[in-house]
């Protein structure tokens, strides 16, 4: 079989808030999916675009189409100027995620801002983007979305973690994906870290100097949402309404970010079995003293694989959802959200 290649930019911003992902992907297909990161970055948010991103779930709805409109315009100059500043041509197109402000897939709804048509039009090039929306009209979560990746482009895993705004595994059990998310983590210890002057808890150090408080600890294992079945995902709102009420009963930030810590330990520790082969990606990996908590409660080490991995796999997948689009071939898998069949999902905006 001939090889297809897709030269394509993926582009994500997760909810944690770290920046806008960008990565230039070479994609090639022939009997089996690899890929060739060419360029990649990472446009970390100014504080008042974090504000804004971060209070985007109490506006109403003029002002939510508003910051639509200015974080796709927002969106549209970061792309542009990374194709220019590398010169990047002969672009098949850009597959970008946008940003999450709610997620409410029980009620039928999911927004990403910055997947409007101009989009297209600003950057000069072939958009593809909003994946997720097509997924909750079909009776499904809208996430994850990045395990179809994971079969296709890591496969040599047996399971694929992710430590982002939220910790979400993936593996293959009977022939079908699954996947789901595990628990909030950079979007909580982010938030706490601020509060210590801090963006985030480097290498977990305000977690080794508080103290984990194990009633805390009872209360967060005890949530309803860890007795669910999959498929099931995670939004702001829960963390709203269920994380950060347990966790204000504490005073100091640095015993809050030790609980918190360890509870994620925990959650991943018993949803992964011991002896597998796990791939860790996402800004998490890079916490060091979380790593090493999550280790100490297994039987194995958990691979890091390269930085550029590491920070960019979310990025690289959603330009594989974009290409799979292009290629009207299935991206999002029922298996996984929990839609009432495999689809191919994603709109096309052209300049």
């Amino acid at each position: 079989m001939k090889a297809q290649n897709y030269n394509v930019v993926g582009v994500m911003s997760g909810t944690s808030l770290d920046g806008i992902d960008l990565v230039h992907v070479n994609l090639q297909y022939s009997g089996k999916w690899s890929f060739k990161i060419i360029h990649q970055d990472c446009k970390n948010y100014s504080p008042k675009w974090k504000q804004r991103l971060q209070k985007g779930i109490e506006l109403n709805a003029i002002d939510l189409k508003q910051l639509n409109l200015d974080y796709t315009n927002h969106l549209a100059l970061v792309i542009k100027g990374f194709i220019e500043d590398h010169a990047i041509d002969n672009l098949l197109a850009i597959c970008s995620h946008g940003h999450t402000i709610s997620h409410d897939p029980a009620n039928g709804h999911t927004l990403q801002i910055g997947n409007l048509p101009q989009l297209a039009i600003l950057t000069g090039h072939r958009v593809v983007c909003d994946f997720r929306v097509q997924d909750v009209q079909l009776g499904g979560q809208g996430a994850p979305l990045v395990p179809i990746g994971d079969r296709l482009l890591f496969s040599d895993y047996e399971y694929c973690l992710n430590l982002g705004g939220f910790a979400n595994v993936s593996y293959e059990q009977n022939g079908n994906r699954q996947a789901y998310d595990l628990c909030a983590v950079n979007v909580v210890l982010n938030h706490y870290a601020q509060k210590l002057g801090k963006e985030y808890d480097d290498n977990g150090a305000f977690a080794k100097a508080g103290t984990p408080q194990p009633t805390i600890l009872k209360q967060l294992a005890a949530l309803p949402y860890y007795d669910l079945p999959a498929p099931k995902s995670l939004g702001i709102e829960w963390v709203n309404a269920y994380i950060f009420p347990i966790l204000d009963q504490l005073e100091d930030p640095r015993d809050v970010i030790a609980t918190y810590t360890k509870h994620i330990a925990q959650i991943i520790s018993q949803s992964l079995p011991d002896h597998s082969r796990v791939v860790v990606t996402g800004g998490g990996a890079y916490n060091k003293y979380l790593i090493q908590l999550i280790d100490h409660n297994r039987a194995q080490k958990l691979h890091l694989p390269a930085p550029e991995i590491i920070d960019m796999k979310e990025a690289i997948i959603f330009a594989l959802l974009g290409v799979l689009r292009l290629r009207n071939e299935n991206n999002c898998l029922a298996s996984v959200t929990g839609a009432l069949h495999d689809h191919c999902s994603g709109k096309i905006y052209t300049p």
